[in-house]
This record gives C-alpha cells, sequence and structure tokens, in this order.
C-alpha cells in the first residue's frame, strides 16, 4: 500500500525535526568518543600520589567530617580503617582496583555531600548511553519505561513508552538493584532512585566507566519483545551550567552550599541529551539578561513571553496552571537549588506564583539535588504567615575545626562550645543558623493559598532541609513519591576551601584535579522535631503516590490530580488577607480585603497596633502615622485563633 501525499509529508517533516534535534544534541554535547577511546587517554598516579590522596582523605574524615559517629552506628562502616589498609596494599593494585576502593570507602558512608572526587581525565567527562529509564507500578509491581529518548538514536522501535526487561541478560530489577548498591543514598529508596538512574548516566568524577564497553536491552514494544545494543560513550560537555561550579565555588557561596555534586551534574547531561529546545531557551533568557544589563548603552533586549517562560528556566522548568477534578491550581517545578543569588531566585519565585491561581499550590521538587541553602531556606517564608525558624548547624568537635572557628570571624558563634566539649565531651558544637534569623523573615508571606509539597528519593540536602522546613512549619501537606525524602542533611565544604581557610594545617594540594568534598555541618530540624537530624532519617511525606505508567508519558497527570484532591479534601480552606494602604501627613487609612478570617491584628515590628473583627469582604480603619519613615506594618489574618494569613504594607512617606 502507497503512502499519501499527506502521511508522506508527515514522515518527511518528521524525519527533518529529528535531523534538527540531533544537530543540536550532537552541538550541545560537544566532542564524543566512545568508552574504549576514552580509556586509552586516561593516565595513572603514582605511588606517593596515591599516599597523599589517602593521607588527606584520613584528615578530612577523622578532624572535620561531622557525620562520622552516625555513619559508623547506622552503618556499621569503618571508613578510617579501610583507608589505612588501603595505604598499605595500595602499590599491588591496579589504577582501576585503586580508584574502585577509594570510590567504594567513599559509597558505604552513604553520604551524597562526602565524596571522593577522581582526576583528570575523569572528574570532567559523564559516560552515557542514549536513553532515559524510569521506574513506575502497575499492578503492585514495579516496571521501568524509556521516558527520553535521544535524537541519535536510529531504530524507530526503540521509542518512549517501551518497557525495558532485561539489562546485558539479567532482570531488570536485579540489574537495577545490583546497580544501587554501588550508590551512596542514605536509604534504601535513594539508592535505588539513583541506581535507576546511573544504569544509563555516569559522572565519572564519582564513578568510574562501566566495566562493560556496550550494554545489550532486552525490551516490549507494546507486547512484542525486541532488542538492542548501545555503545557506551562519553562526552566532556563544553556548555556550563548557570548556577554555581560545585567544584570550584568561591567566597560565601562556598560556605553555604548543600547540593549533591553528582546529582546536579548529571541532571545537566540529561538536559543536553534530551531537551536541545530546553538548552536553547536558556541560551535565549542569558541573553536577554545580558542584553538588560546594556540597554543603557543603547542596546534593546530580546523580549520573551514572560507570561509562560521564566527568567531562571533551568530552575523553574514549568509554572502553570493545572486543570483537575478538583478545580485549578497552579503548578511550579523547582529543579535545582543551585543558584548564585538567592535574592535573584526569592525574587523569581514570587514574580512565577503571582500568574498562577491563588486558591492553591502543587510545588514540585523531585530530583532537585540542592544548592545554595539560603536560597530553600529563605523561600519558607513566602508560603506561610508564621515566622520562620532556621534549620541549626553543628561542627563536631576537634582541634581543627576549633581553629577553623577561631580564625574565622563569620565562624565565631560555634566557637565557644567546640572549645567548652574538652570539658563537656559532647560530640558536636552548639547549633547556629548560617545567617541571622531576620534573613529567613525579611519579606514574609507572598503567597496565602494552601501549598501542596511534591518529593522523591532523589531530593536532597537544601532540597531536604527544605522539606524539612516545609514540615516543621506546618505550612502544607508532602505528597511524596517515595517514603522517604534522599535524608542529606548538612553544609558541604571542598577540601580546597578548607585548605584556603586554614593556614599551617596538614591540608596539602592534591594531585591531577583529585579532590575531596565534606559534610562539614550537620543540620537539624526545628518546632515538633527540634534537634532530630536531617541526615539517614530524611523527612516522611504525609502522603505517597507511587508513579504511574499515565504519569510518565502523560507529564505526571495522576501525580497532580492526587496533589489537587489533598488540596480539596484534606486541607483547610484557602485564607485570603491583602491590603491598600494611603498615607498622609499624620495617619494610615488601610482598606483590608478577607476571605475565611476572622480577625486581623496589625504590628509595627513587634509593636501591636489594633485588632480587629472581620467578615468576608473589605475592612477600612486607620491608625495614628509612626514616627520615622522606611517602616513597615504586618496585618496578621487569624481563624479560630489560628494564624492563617499575612501582609507587609510599607509605609514610604
Amino acid at each position: 500500500m502507497k503512502a499519501t501525499p499527506t502521511a508522506r509529508k508527515k514522515a518527511s517533516t518528521a524525519a527533518a525535526k529529528k535531523k534538527t534535534a540531533s544537530k543540536a544534541v550532537k552541538e550541545n554535547l560537544g566532542a564524543i568518543q566512545t568508552l574504549a577511546e576514552f580509556l586509552a587517554t586516561a593516565g595513572e598516579l603514582s605511588p606517593e600520589h596515591r599516599d597523599q590522596i589517602i593521607d588527606q582523605a584520613l584528615i578530612l574524615l577523622e578532624d572535620f567530617y561531622v557525620h562520622l559517629p552516625l555513619k559508623r552506628a547506622m552503618h556499621a562502616i569503618e571508613p578510617v580503617q579501610r583507608l589505612k589498609l588501603l595505604k598499605q596494599r595500595q602499590q599491588n593494585l591496579s589504577e582501576r582496583a585503586f580508584h574502585d576502593e577509594m570510590i567504594s570507602i567513599y559509597t558505604h558512608l552513604r553520604d551524597l555531600h562526602t565524596n571522593y572526587i577522581l582526576p583528570e581525565p575523569y572528574r570532567s567527562r559523564t559516560a552515557f548511553v542514549p536513553f532515559r529509564l524510569e521506574a513506575f507500578f502497575e499492578n503492585g509491581k514495579r516496571r521501568y519505561l524509556v521516558t527520553q529518548v535521544s535524537a541519535t538514536v536510529n531504530d524507530p522501535n526503540f521509542k518512549v513508552g517501551v518497557v525495558i526487561t532485561h539489562w546485558n541478560n539479567i532482570p531488570i530489577d536485579r540489574a537495577v538493584e545490583l546497580n544501587a548498591e554501588r550508590e551512596a543514598g542514605s536509604n534504601l529508596e535513594a539508592r535505588h532512585a539513583r541506581g535507576v538512574s546511573a544504569m544509563t548516566t555516569r559522572w565519572m568524577g564519582m564513578s568510574l566507566p562501566p566495566d562493560e564497553e556496550k550494554v545489550s536491552i532486552r525490551y516490549l514494544d507494546g507486547n512484542k519483545p525486541r532488542e538492542i545494543e548501545f555503545e557506551w560513550h562519553v562526552v566532556m560537555p563544553d556548555t556550563p551550567a548557570t548556577g554555581v561550579d560545585l567544584l570550584g565555588a568561591q567566597g560565601n557561596i562556598a560556605w553555604h552550599l548543600g547540593v549533591d555534586a553528582k546529582t546536579e551534574i548529571e541532571r545537566r547531561i540529561l538536559k543536553l541529551l534530551f531537551a536541545p529546545e530546553a538548552m536553547a531557551c536558556e541560551r535565549r533568557m542569558a541573553n536577554r539578561s545580558m542584553n538588560l544589563l546594556s540597554a543603557a548603552a543603547g542596546n534593546q533586549p530580546d523580549e520573551d513571553d514572560l507570561a509562560v517562560v521564566s527568567t531562571m528556566p533551568d530552575v523553574f522548568s514549568s509554572f502553570r496552571t493545572v486543570e483537575t477534578s478538583q478545580g485549578e491550581f497552579g503548578y511550579i517545578r523547582i529543579r535545582t537549588f543551585n543558584v548564585s543569588d538567592d535574592q535573584t531566585f526569592i525574587d523569581e519565585f514570587i514574580r512565577l506564583v503571582r500568574l498562577l491561581p491563588q486558591n492553591g499550590l502543587i510545588i514540585d521538587v523531585r530530583g532537585n539535588g540542592g544548592g545554595l541553602l539560603p536560597a530553600g531556606e529563605r523561600l519558607l517564608q513566602l508560603l506561610t504567615p508564621k515566622r520562620i525558624e532556621p534549620a541549626r548547624l553543628h561542627f563536631i568537635n576537634s582541634p581543627w575545626t576549633l581553629k577553623l572557628c577561631e580564625t574565622n570571624e563569620s565562624l565565631s558563634h560555634w566557637k565557644d562550645s567546640i572549645s567548652q566539649s574538652v570539658q563537656t565531651a559532647a560530640q558536636f558544637s552548639q547549633g547556629f543558623p548560617i545567617l541571622d534569623p531576620e534573613d529567613y523573615n525579611d519579606i514574609g508571606q507572598k503567597y496565602q493559598g494552601a501549598v501542596v509539597l511534591i518529593t522523591d528519593a532523589m531530593c536532597y540536602s537544601t532540597t531536604d532541609i527544605f522539606a524539612a522546613g516545609f514540615q516543621d512549619h506546618e505550612i502544607g501537606k508532602i505528597l511524596g513519591t517515595d517514603n522517604n525524602t534522599g535524608a542529606g542533611g548538612a553544609n558541604v565544604w571542598t577540601h580546597d576551601l578548607l585548605q584556603q581557610l586554614l593556614t599551617d594545617s596538614p591540608l596539602q594540594a592534591l594531585p591531577n584535579g583529585v579532590s575531596f568534598r565534606v559534610a562539614i555541618r550537620r543540620t537539624t530540624r526545628v518546632g515538633a522535631r527540634a534537634g532530630v537530624p536531617i541526615e539517614d532519617l530524611g523527612v516522611t511525606p504525609d502522603f505517597t503516590h507511587p508513579i504511574t505508567k499515565n504519569d510518565l508519558l502523560n507529564g505526571n497527570v495522576d501525580l497532580i490530580e492526587e496533589a489537587a484532591r489533598i488540596i480539596k479534601q484534606k486541607m483547610d480552606p484557602a485564607a485570603s488577607l491583602q491590603a491598600q494602604l494611603v498615607v498622609s501627613n499624620n495617619q494610615l487609612s488601610i482598606t483590608a480585603t478577607t476571605k475565611n478570617v476572622a480577625r486581623v491584628d496589625v504590628y509595627l515590628g513587634t509593636r501591636p497596633l489594633s485588632s480587629l473583627d472581620v467578615t468576608d469582604g473589605e475592612t477600612s480603619f486607620t491608625l495614628p502615622k509612626p514616627a520615622g519613615n522606611g517602616n513597615a506594618i504586618e496585618l496578621r489574618g487569624y481563624r479560630n485563633d489560628q494564624l492563617v494569613a499575612a501582609t507587609r504594607l510599607n509605609i514610604s512617606n
């Protein structure tokens, strides 16, 4: 049967689009090698360099690693002894065996903050096969779906929606299980999630190349079994991340990071592989920002439709109104907290949520490996009328953490308690927030509708801390696609940063780009769970929704429907408190518009000025104008004596 002209035209158009996408992917990735080609270029460390690496690892773990007592107890490990044995035996090991043992020691810490970073050429390269695998549940059984296929794949049968059954002749669930054991997730769900991710993408800064040069895949296309083979390829992408260089951050940012570097780097690789249009959008918005900066010189910025595209598309990959059986709600996906400026991040979030329905918001942070700690914690204030109490950070007590705090003014809060540990024998210092507590409450509530937070086992570090704060301040309900988050609760520093901050220390420069990251300060929760560590325990959601095939193929439709049901059926009606202010010489005229609020109290700082009973609609009142300019008053709305909404008004004249 001959194809009709319309069918031929559609096929021709599809082929042209695929060719264009394939070209874009190759341009994004830069030079691509086969695994065999890459391995031929990899060098070797001398025995002296190996000894140096082991010695530096011992110093970091024994004197700075804040989770060492917890990890020894929870995972029955002894990393210090393993390093000492490795030093004794390393000259008899191959290059691969040496790196394998170093990776294994750090993997069994089950801590994605504390890592051995391999030398060049490994650390700047990623191995991949050209598709993405994700797990879903069907009739209570976990299965594995191909959810993205690179435009470089030519076999038309291997496409989005096929179900993988075997990997190198091993049943896929067992293959993932074996792979998960090589991953450093803090709990079983986190390890499994990372095991799935690492089946197809491996940043070689923390994972050595695959043992096999090719993978054999058996899959179901509908009900028809098929086979395909892929070579592992290696790439060194030259497209930088839009956020912070996680291995080379400098200044204040380097002090304030909480991020799973491996997940963040691999997230960028997936974007390069499968989303050339998203990379193009990212470059367009970056150019727009540059044009805005140079507009004063006569350059006119490119105009984008900012009603549908974020100025930070790598961070806020999606924001939209979702239609569900429960009504219309807002949805926003935060892919990463890896930003260089928390205030710019906060400002963009405020802009985006103002474009969405105000009766209910779904915030989706699945797969978010973290980033800048203040970005996550300062975001909380926008979602609640309550005062935010930030998480507490603690050093391990050691002579070198004491010296660190004695010689760096910004760490002086921790100095006395570390010094007192000689008398108290306490393992950890007293806890303090990274920033002044006022910095977490300097903006106030901007979204007053009900909020549901969606998490999974790939949420880590800053995202864990954000989720914990969300739960501890009772902002809303948490819906998990797994039974726990990734359980990473620490501030992470690099070996280079510690070396810069400590003079006359045993920390020394490392060879060939080798480095380490270490969890330097652990975080503990606040509120009803005050003092509970986030590391290894993570955040347990209020509700769970196992991902379905329909979710993977149709934009998380079942997941969003479940989140909408929670907003509608499990949460109190959204309260609203908005106000307008007119300032005259001696008085403030305020009109408050309320819904589901029974009382409004007015404050100037901590000073109460007035209290009024209200009903839905407008309420007008006047107050004497406070002395001085630049003050702000806050209106706090109560229902059944519970604070449910707040808004701030600036007194500008």
